[in-house]
């Protein structure tokens, strides 16, 4: 689900490398700060880039945008699966749900930052589209 990206004028543009490199932190920023706050505070690290290039670079905004809604998708999965852990019938459904996100989550996140090596958007499959 790459693409090249498009400018005004129908040409591809090449990001630059600090592009490229603040794009890729931006769709590993979720997983580093996952794996630091225990998943807790995982939308961190590209709502921050985010922040700080929104203005200053489409292909990057695009990225840590991407990353940051991919998160609140995940999110709003594990948070479903807590609510079936809760009911106690549901624990095997909960506990499926929550390897799913998390397993999807990385792989999702490893595959955008791939792109991004490469200079290419990645589209996520699925997202809660609140940041652009």
């Amino acid at each position: 689900m790459t693409h090249p990206i498009p400018n005004p004028y129908g040409q591809s543009l090449t990001p630059t490398g600090e592009e490229r490199t603040w794009a890729i932190l931006g769709h590993l920023a979720a997983i580093i700060a996952a794996v630091i706050s225990a998943g807790w505070l995982s939308f961190v690290g590209p709502l921050i880039i985010w922040a700080i290039y929104k203005d200053r670079s489409a292909f990057v905004r695009r990225a840590a945008a991407g990353s940051f809604n991919f998160n609140l998708a995940v999110w709003a999965a594990i948070i479903v699966g807590w609510i079936m852990f809760l009911t106690v019938v549901l624990i095997p459904v909960a506990v499926i749900v929550w390897i799913v996100a998390v397993v999807a989550g990385l792989w999702f996140h490893i595959r955008a930052a791939m792109a991004a090596s490469r200079g290419e958007s990645f589209h996520y499959p699925w997202g809660i589209p609140v940041l652009h």
